[in-house]
């Protein structure tokens, strides 16, 4: 089968390999993939500003957003039937450890791909597969960092620095919520327009240099209640910071290995600010996601800007990290 697999080593590289399909063992399912998600996890394991942690070996099929439908069952697998429409949790407990599926073992960037059977989740017939795929991060994340560790509630004014894979969804799901009013805070004008689209009740430009005024002033001279970086930017969290009100929390989802410096430390102290670390999402954020589009609070469809195949992993990637055509999600098709 055709796979798109990260050559680890001195220099990285993305190649197009040939593989023998896998056969499931014990607890597992072969699935068809139908669609896999490229997410910016996947360029940055690709330029090297991230590692895999617990890969055995040199080399990993990418893609940890993965939907498609069960094509064959491993030994003794009651859980599962054959022909199953599912998506795939991003990763799986290992011995008190969470490994990722497409960094600690292969992924879905592949025509076929194994999963542990209590990492299927059953989706709708009504919801396609390429809208099912990156529920797993890029829908799930910012829904952890919103409901779990930032704790929203309905009627807190909040602030989204970033409107890309996980900010278009954070200002979707935190409108959903009641958040308000929202405030969205990108320097791109696309990327601001979309923010208005999906829910946002503003949309600043991190340029502005009248950016904190324009805060308080639409909070009714508060401040936020909660931030969130979606965009992974030192310069970011600065600015966050300083558009926060009293006990106002800055949740910190998107990556960067750059230092975490508070300039105003006094006022961060004094108004008994907060600052909170995310990373990914639990297995019951993709099922609770999963429930409301089944119910269809909430809908996916404009999130997804492209599908290409999988032969055209390399363009996919570029795309996404050139930020082309202002990507959501792009999607693989095998």
């Amino acid at each position: 089968m055709l796979a798109a697999r990260l050559h680890l080593g001195p220099e990285r590289r993305l190649e197009l390999d040939e593989v023998p399909v896998p056969e499931p063992g014990p607890d597992h399912v072969l699935i068809k993939v139908e669609a896999a998600g490229v997410c910016l996890s996947d360029v940055h394991l690709i330029d090297g500003t991230l590692t895999p942690l617990f890969l055995q070996g040199g080399v990993v099929t990418l893609g940890h957003e993965v939907a498609g439908t069960v094509h064959t069952l491993g030994p003794g697998v009651t859980k599962a039937k054959v022909g199953d429409r599912v998506l795939l949790q991003a990763g799986e407990l290992r011995n008190e450890q969470v490994f990722t599926r497409g960094v600690d073992y292969d992924g879905g960037w592949a025509e076929y791909a194994l999963a542990r059977v209590d990492t299927l989740v059953p989706i709708p017939d009504d919801l396609p597969f390429e809208q099912a795929c990156f529920i797993p991060d890029a829908v799930s994340t910012p829904w952890g960092a919103i409901t779990a560790t930032a704790q929203v509630r309905a009627g807190e004014p909040v602030g989204v620095w970033g409107v890309g894979g996980l900010g278009a969804h954070g200002v979707q799901l935190l409108r959903m919520m009641g958040a308000a009013p929202i405030i969205a805070v990108d320097p791109l004008p696309g990327a601001r327009e979309r923010a208005l689209e999906f829910g946002a009740d503003l949309a600043f430009d991190s340029a502005d240099s009248d950016l904190r005024t324009k805060v308080f002033a639409a909070t009714g001279g508060t401040g936020l209640a909660a931030a969130f970086d979606f965009a992974g930017v030192a310069a970011v969290r600065e600015q966050a910071i300083v558009c926060l009100g009293a006990e106002g929390r800055l949740t910190l989802v998107g990556l960067t290995n750059k230092p975490i410096t508070i300039t105003g430390g006094t006022a961060f102290s004094f108004f008994k600010q907060q600052l909170r670390g995310h990373y990914g999402s639990s297995p019951e954020h993709v099922a609770e996601l999963v429930k409301l589009q089944r119910l269809h609070r909430i809908d996916f469809s404009r999130s997804v800007s492209a599908v290409v195949p999988l032969a055209d992993a390399h363009k996919a990637v570029h795309a996404l990290e050139s930020k082309e055509g202002n990507p959501i999600r792009i999607i693989l098709k095998p």
